[in-house]
């Protein structure tokens, strides 16, 4: 399959930021159609027959969590939605893309999915470092209050809703949802313990949605084009697209969207992306960015949706791909992401505190050529101790040191053991010798 442009369709057009062009394009026409035809409950129902999972890492059936928000809302315990604009997992970069050239399709899912949940309060956590986005972002805000797509009494409707943008000041933990809702409320960004559940106690102790950017972008198409046109795209349980933000040792890098199940990794490297750079040997691919385990060439085949990248171990994630050529020494890999993990950790909680410093430190060893055999074995009990024995099965009060422990357990050391043997034995890296 080739790439298909649904969520991108008009990233490439310089002037699609400014609400005019957006109108242009049709932009502003689901919501209109969702506030005088359709009812809150309806477009729930809609998003869930649809089979919208979420975007941003867990996959989470998007109808399922905004079913468990209260039907009723009152002064004293408003409902709240948060998008997740922080985009804090390395390899991903799909979101700063829809903000900084398309933030109106962003703005009208949100206001949908506000209309939805009876939110009147929703805020943009975006990451402090996308400064031109959240730049965007503002102005886009402001122009769809001036035309009456936000604020009171939205497009003549008894419905009004009001959307905050707040930087973030560029903490990884901080994409995680309650680290963001404390981040949000003022406070140092750490997890908190779950239960309860956001839906039920979440920003200001009120019920609260997350939901990320790509995931809201999937709205109001949707809702314009109906069930059945997005279930066209895609499986039974992964419909519809997905952005995959794919950088390394590809031609032609960059966010490309596919249709789910329809593309295999191979036909994103090869077909899509052209290949590998230089006319050299793939070695191995992240599918779902840096906390998702890597994969051999043996599994290129996989079509990536989030049932069948499961099925061989490595999640869609965030879908930021990370393709390595031969010429990559996968001991060096696993230590940067040890290492990024161990600089990212909140310090909350103990497994994820100490064991990302312990587990930097030995693949550390190992590639500057002081490893030892036995070292081999630690890492694999590090990681365990991490929460990394089964998928989910965490230890940490977040999923942050499940994130440091999947990568190097599941990728680097299950398909490249090797690697790390003849750095041990030979004090350098096999991919060099």
């Amino acid at each position: 399959m080739p790439e298909v442009k649904v969520i991108r369709q008009f990233v490439d057009d310089a002037s699609q930021y400014q609400i005019d062009t957006a109108i242009k394009n049709g932009y502003y026409q689901a919501l209109a159609k969702a506030l005088k035809e359709h009812t809150p409950d309806e477009i729930i129902d809609m998003i869930s027959k649809a089979g919208l999972r979420g975007r941003g890492g867990a996959g989470a059936p998007c109808g399922m969590k905004w079913g468990f928000m209260p039907k009723e809302p009152t002064p004293a315990r408003p409902n709240y939605l948060i998008c997740n604009c922080d985009e804090s997992e390395p390899g991903t970069y799909n979101n700063r893309e829809l903000v900084e050239y398309d933030p109106h399709q962003l703005i009208e899912g949100m206001v949908i999915a506000c209309y939805a949940l009876q939110v009147k309060l929703a805020f943009i956590y975006i990451r402090g470092e996308m400064a031109f986005g959240a730049q965007r972002l503002a102005q886009a805000l402001k122009d769809a209050r001036d035309r009456g797509f936000l604020g009171e009494k939205i497009l003549g409707t008894d419905f009004s809703t009001e959307i905050i943008l707040h930087r973030g000041a560029g903490a990884y933990i901080c994409g995680e949802e309650t680290a963001l809702m404390d981040s949000l409320e003022g406070f140092r960004g750490h997890p908190r313990t779950k239960p309860p559940f956001p839906a039920n106690a979440g920003l200001y102790g009120m019920p609260t949605n997350i939901n990320n950017v790509e995931t809201l972008c999937n709205v109001p198409h949707i809702v314009a084009k109906g069930i059945e046109w997005y279930r066209t795209m895609g499986s039974e349980r992964s419909p519809g697209t997905k952005i995959m933000s794919v950088s390394g040792h590809v031609n032609l890098p960059g966010n490309k969207e596919i249709v789910m199940n329809s593309t295999t990794l191979r036909e994103l490297i090869y077909d899509i992306c052209g290949g590998m750079k230089d006319g050299r040997e793939f070695k191995a691919v992240i599918p779902g960015g840096s906390s998702m385990p890597m994969l051999p060439a043996d599994m290129l085949d996989t079509p990536v949706d989030f049932d069948s990248l499961m099925a061989v171990g490595s999640p869609l994630g965030s879908g930021g791909m990370m393709v390595f050529d031969e010429t990559t020494c996968i001991p060096r890999v696993a230590m940067w992401i040890s290492r990024f993990y161990a600089h990212e950790s909140c310090g909350k909680c103990v497994p994820c505190r100490i064991g990302t410093d312990w587990l930097a430190k030995i693949l550390t060893r190992i590639e500057h050529g002081q490893g030892r055999m036995e070292d081999l074995d630690l890492i694999i009990d590090a990681c365990i101790n991490l929460g990394g024995e089964r998928m989910g099965d965490s230890r940490s009060f977040c999923l942050l040191g499940d994130a440091a422990a999947w990568p190097i357990h599941f990728g680097a050391m299950k398909h490249f053991r090797s690697e790390f043997e003849y750095h041990v034995r030979h004090r350098k890296c096999l991919a060099a010798a």
